[in-house]
């Protein structure tokens, strides 16, 4: 049966809205309706070439759908079933995954070199971008991409949970580790970002301060949990040193990944604090530091992948506070759209206009 979905023809290409034919699930396999689908910034990211996806591929990573049917094999989900996709599922057996850091399996993304469907109009093989090929009514995808949803959390609400809050939750509470009482600051308030506020507000942060290039994400900002707003200039550092006493916040994330305001989180961390980097850059985006300067300031600077997270392990505490009302999943969605609309949600994200749009079938 022939599905829509959007499609990236070629890097740097427009995406295609238009309908692939799906193989029913062999073994091991999930076929998933989705239900909603979040446009990520990594989804720009894969089609503008900075990072790297066969092609043509369908795209969309951050989803939760209900399952239609199961290939031999699996048995953790049944055909009824609420999940939430799982983009970087873990082998289990590589070096990472021994170790216990399941988010930098080296195997994590091997299922996006197959062939995920094929386009209705030509036949032509499609790849599923990241995975799991969520920018589409259905999918079909390897088991351990498919979690389930625990009660209590709203279907379509529950895409977030697949990346942006996952990423975002994870940074404050496994990679940054904040402390109850500690001054946080988070650069970009897109989706991953707004999400980082709501978990610095879990965490107990005394101080939350947010950064942003535009000053009409402030309203978004503080519903979240920000204390302060500062519009990113060349003297937010000192703008934010001067919110916190002189000494600057004892941790900051950064969520744009961009190379000035990787090089801003920086320099607004106190002496000692820790620097944590979720966005992701280009390769061209270089950030410098001088080696007096590493030692001096004693600051921890750490990348961050997926928020560190297991998602098997974090999804329910996440629906725990969604169901407590601690985590206000809405809050991180400023546009409802159709599959139609993925494009200009892409350029609206290349303007830092809004937050998350969801796609919603």
């Amino acid at each position: 049966m022939a599905v829509r979905a959007a499609v990236l023809p070629a890097i740097g290409a427009p995406l295609e809205i238009t309908e692939i034919e799906l193989p029913e699930p062999g073994p091991g396999q999930v076929r998933v309706r989705l239900a909603a689908a979040g446009v990520c910034h990594s989804d720009l990211s894969l089609a503008n070439g900075t990072m790297r996806v066969p092609v043509p591929a369908v795209l969309g990573h951050e989803g939760a759908g209900t399952v239609l049917a199961v290939g031999e094999g699996v048995a953790h989900v049944s055909p009824g079933d609420r999940v939430v996709l799982n983009w970087a599922p873990s082998c289990g057996e590589c070096h990472a995954c021994s170790l216990g850091e399941v988010w930098l399996c080296a195997n994590a993304l091997n299922g996006a070199a197959g062939v995920h469907a094929t386009r209705a109009a030509d036949g032509a093989e499609l790849h599923p971008g990241l995975n799991v090929a969520a920018f589409a009514e259905e999918t079909v995808v390897a088991a351990p991409c498919v979690l389930p949803l625990p009660d209590g959390v709203p279907l379509a609400d529950a895409a977030l949970l697949g990346c942006a809050v996952l990423t975002g939750y994870g940074a404050v509470h496994h990679s940054a580790r904040v402390r109850e009482g500690e001054s946080v600051a988070v650069f970009g308030v897109g989706g991953v970002g707004l999400a980082t506020l709501q978990a610095a507000r879990i965490a107990g942060a005394a101080k939350i301060v947010a950064v942003d290039v535009t000053p009409e994400k402030e309203e978004l900002a503080r519903r979240a949990g920000a204390t302060d707003y500062v519009v990113a200039s060349a003297n937010t550092p000192r703008e934010i040193r001067a919110l916190t006493g002189g000494q600057g916040v004892d941790v900051s994330v950064e969520c744009a990944g961009r190379a000035v305001s990787i090089r801003a989180a920086w320099e607004s961390t106190r002496r000692g604090g820790r620097t944590t980097v979720v966005g992701i850059g280009g390769k061209d985006e270089q950030v410098t530091f001088n080696a007096l300067e590493i030692f001096h300031w004693g600051r921890t600077l750490s990348g961050c992948v997926y928020g560190n997270c297991d998602p098997a392990e974090d999804l329910p505490l996440l629906a725990a506070h969604v169901r407590a009302g601690s985590l206000d999943l809405t809050a991180l969605v400023t546009e409802r759209i159709t599959l139609d609309g993925i494009p200009s949600a892409f350029e609206n994200m290349q303007a830092s206009k809004g937050a998350r749009a969801l796609v919603t079938f």
